[in-house]
């Protein structure tokens, strides 16, 4: 695939209208009537109208093993929504092929030569910031996981894991959740619970206050739940768990639900337990 670019994919949307005759003749009554307007176009595709374009999500692979890198790219093309934009072997050619393509996600492995996936995490995130990253490794060591989450990554998976799961996965990255596996999640936890107790908190600036609500929407993010699941744990809507998520991150001033969650045990507002 030479690193450039992976299979489009178009969905063509037909629109019909049907034409009301200017000839049509005059009721009975004998009175002159204005003649009717004629018929107006409708818009093009991609115009007002209400109509499902949603585009294939635009993926970069790196990974420094040939082999395995094409198998996963032809397992996440065999999903409709799934196009792949390109592909990399090392840290910097990842960093320069994402910002050549600003991908909308960045599939991303933490031992490669040049330039590690940590490094090229970071550096992703300076030169794409819209691009999200997902890291795909064998490492299941609690640092790399706080590491990975430290350099910007939006998720942390195992390569053991099935395609079909990867490619879940990105779905899931893609709506604005955290993907981490529960294992890996409770790592974090125990994790953020051990420096919290060994740091003193030095700075005197208030805590930003969340509501109650807010407080119950975060306890779950922090074990790991969807939106929807919130949302039915909550007897709430989806919508409505979202508003909540994107309240806490800006009253706390943070990018994601990871950090959310980070921020939520070192401040000791859930039990990581």
């Amino acid at each position: 695939m030479d690193g450039a670019s992976g299979t489009n994919r178009s969905r063509a949307v037909a629109g019909s209208v049907t034409a009301t005759s200017s000839d049509a003749p005059a009721a009975d009554g004998g009175e002159d009537r204005p003649a009717p307007e004629p018929a107006v176009e409708a818009p093009p595709a991609g115009g007002d109208q209400e109509i499902d374009l949603r585009e294939p999500m635009r993926v970069l692979v790196v990974d420094d093993h040939a082999l395995y890198r094409r198998g996963l790219e032809m397992v996440l093309m065999a999903e409709g929504d799934i196009d792949i934009v390109g592909e990399a072997g090392d840290g910097l050619d990842a960093v320069r092929q994402a910002e050549r393509l600003k991908p909308d996600v960045v599939l991303l492995d933490l031992r490669m030569p040049r330039s590690s996936g940590l490094e090229a995490c970071a550096e992703i995130k300076r030169v794409s910031p819209g691009s999200r990253i997902v890291v795909l490794t064998v490492s299941d060591e609690e640092s790399d996981l706080f590491d990975a989450v430290r350099a910007g990554a939006n998720g942390y998976l195992l390569k053991d894991v099935p395609g079909e799961e990867i490619a879940d996965g990105l779905r899931s990255v893609m709506n604005g959740q955290s993907l981490i596996s529960p294992a890996m999640a409770g790592a974090l936890l125990s994790e953020f619970a051990a420096l919290s107790k060994r740091s003193e908190h030095a700075s005197g600036a208030p805590t930003p206050r969340l509501t109650v609500r807010e407080v119950q929407v975060l306890r779950l993010v922090a074990r790991g739940m969807s939106n929807r699941d919130i949302a039915g744990d909550l007897f709430i809507s989806e919508n409505t768990v979202k508003n909540h998520v994107r309240n806490i991150l800006d009253k706390l001033q943070l990018h994601s639900r990871v950090e959310a969650v980070m921020y939520a045990v070192r401040e000791r507002i859930l039990d990581p337990s």
